[in-house]
């Protein structure tokens, strides 16, 4: 099977319900930027691709940054002076600052409350907040929660985690294709109870790989699977050699939500990626933002730094931070949606097509019109057959197959739909009027 018959046979509906049970399996594991968490996750993900789990060492140099000693925990809790758990990190785990130091310790609430995070705005929301890179700790509780503390109380907090050399861990699944050229697709890992952040893109990228196995592929896609800003910078240091291979990427995040769809643009601006990705969106009809590339914001950010200034973009849906329930407790499963899910995949997909598909063209009877009519490819003529758009898609192609014009751009200049274009290269192709350039 090839790219475009997927296209066209995938249960859209099953794929989005798909992806969306397997986010509610996700859902409970607390990750963070290394750990047992993250871990876990990919062990279950090996259950649908053959992932390679890569473990780095704590410690080791990756640019200008370490890789970070590994943080687990076991339980963490406030309890007020009769023993009750009123903070649980068994009921939510967003309820401790990522990476928090261990602690065990009783405190009044004047002493705690320099530790607490909430949100006053959403006073039912708790708020996710890290601390990866500092030694500190601190709790994440709703504000309403917050107004039942009492001042004259004593409370026993407890964190039980660990921080010692571990390791940095990561998926990585290559599918090989006809040629090295890859297709980098990445999404970070490191998020606990937050699911389009984090989860949805993890379920798209899992769906997809699971997909594009069953297709005959020309370029080769990697898939990463990798913690957020450390798992990059730590993949690319240890892969510089080979990164040149990367003629396309994508990082997915945000991919489940109700919103339009959202493309930020690589760093180059107008490369290969950005051309396709906006020809999808213009050709889809469904109302679609496009943002230019600034030095915030997800992996992209990494792979699009100006010493390797990939071409890489990040689709995604309603942008991060852009969203009220963004890396709050309200960033559930009921906040994503399966139909979100399987419309994000069609568009990944329809990328897809066009970046196996586009080739450029030569046209080998390029004085005047070929006669179409003998060859029986203008039936129109005779007044049968071929509809008016599919004749200008012909002569089009045949126009512009000059060695200079791509299929796609073919499709820009002449407003045709892309499938068309390449269905009708394919015909002139095969009537030997069109070549491939070498």
């Amino acid at each position: 099977m090839n790219i475009s018959e997927l296209k066209q046979n995938v249960d859209l509906k099953v794929s989005g319900k798909e992806m969306h049970e397997w986010m509610l399996r996700l859902y409970p594991i607390c990750r963070s930027i290394t750990g047992n968490g993250v871990r876990k996750t990919l062990d279950i993900l090996g259950a649908y691709l053959p992932l390679t789990v890569r473990e780095i060492p704590s410690g080791t140099p990756v640019f200008d940054w370490t890789v970070p000693k590994e943080w687990n925990i076991q339980d963490a809790f406030i309890k007020d002076s009769r023993g009750n758990r009123i903070v649980d990190f068994k009921a939510s785990n967003l309820c401790v600052v990522g990476y928090s130091s261990p602690i065990h310790q009783r405190m009044s609430l004047e002493e705690l409350k320099p530790f607490l995070h909430t949100l006053p705005d959403h006073p039912d929301w708790i708020p996710y907040r890290t601390s990866y890179y500092d030694d500190n700790w601190g709790f994440c509780v709703s504000h309403r929660q917050l107004m039942k503390f009492k001042d004259d109380e004593a409370y026993d907090v407890c964190i039980d985690s660990v921080l010692e050399d571990g390791h940095l861990t990561y998926g990585e699944y290559n599918l090989q294709g006809q040629c090295s050229d890859e297709v980098l697709l990445s999404c970070h890992i490191c998020h606990p109870s937050l699911c389009n952040d984090n989860l949805s893109g993890i379920v798209l990228l899992t769906m997809l790989g699971k997909l594009l196995q069953q297709v005959s592929l020309r370029h080769s896609y990697r898939f990463l699977f990798i913690p957020g800003t450390i798992g990059s910078i730590t993949w690319l240091a240890l892969n510089e050699a080979s990164a040149s291979k990367i003629k396309y990427g994508l990082v997915a995040a945000c991919v489940g939500d109700a919103g339009q769809i959202t493309y930020k643009r690589s760093r180059q601006d107008n490369a290969q990626i950005d051309l396709i990705v906006e020809h999808v969106l213009k050709e889809s009809g469904d109302p679609y933002d496009i943002k230019s590339f600034i030095p915030y914001g997800y992996d992209e950010r990494q792979y699009c730094s100006p010493g390797f200034n990939l071409p890489v973009g990040c689709l995604q849906r309603t942008s991060y931070g852009d969203y009220p329930e963004y890396h709050t407790s309200a960033d559930d499963s009921d906040f994503v949606r399966p139909e979100s899910l399987q419309d994000s995949l069609y568009k990944y997909i329809s990328v897809f097509n066009i970046i196996e598909n586009n080739k450029t063209l030569i046209n080998t009877n390029p004085k005047c019109e070929p006669q179409l009519g003998k060859r029986g490819l203008y039936k129109a003529i005779g007044g049968q057959g071929e509809t008016l758009e599919s004749q200008m898609a012909m002569l089009w192609t045949l126009n512009l197959s000059d060695g200079e014009h791509s299929l796609l751009e073919i499709s820009e200049k002449s407003k045709i739909r892309f499938d068309l274009i390449k269905k009708i290269a394919d015909i002139l192709t095969a009537e030997n009027l069109l070549k491939e350039c070498s």
